[in-house]
């Protein structure tokens, strides 16, 4: 089946200047419809008002994280199976098998490319 680059994701960071890096990778990936959250509790907020395919979030944000966003978003039940992927500049084993128990669907280290991008993606919805 083919990978539909009109769906909606959301992009969850902190930082601005990574929510742009990131929009840009999706758009040179062929994804357009993106939406940005500045943290856990705005992108709950979205996701509450709109329907995402997937969610690419940043794990270290205040006041609420990406991990902590991970597992309300897994505790829905409309939002369960949602495909969510965790971006950080921590490589800590630890981290990932947090992340994992959590429900993550896939983990991205910072820094990273459209390649490395792609790559993750292909794994969560489908080859494109």
């Amino acid at each position: 089946m083919a990978v539909n680059k009109d769906m909606s994701i959301l992009v969850v960071d902190d930082f601005n200047t990574m929510r742009r890096i990131v929009r840009s990778l999706l758009k040179q990936l062929g994804f357009n419809n993106v939406d940005e959250a500045v943290d856990g509790n705005d992108a709950l907020s979205k996701i509450s008002s709109k329907e995402y395919a997937l969610i690419l979030s940043d794990w270290n944000m205040e006041p609420k994280s990406g991990i902590e966003l991970l597992r309300e978003v897994r505790q829905s039940e409309k939002h369960k199976d949602m495909p969510f992927i965790l971006i950080t500049a921590e490589s800590k084993v630890e981290n990932i098998v947090e992340a994992k128990k959590a429900g993550v669907n896939q983990y991205i280290v910072k820094p990273f490319n459209a390649k490395t991008l792609k790559e993750k993606l292909s794994t969560v919805i489908g080859d494109f």
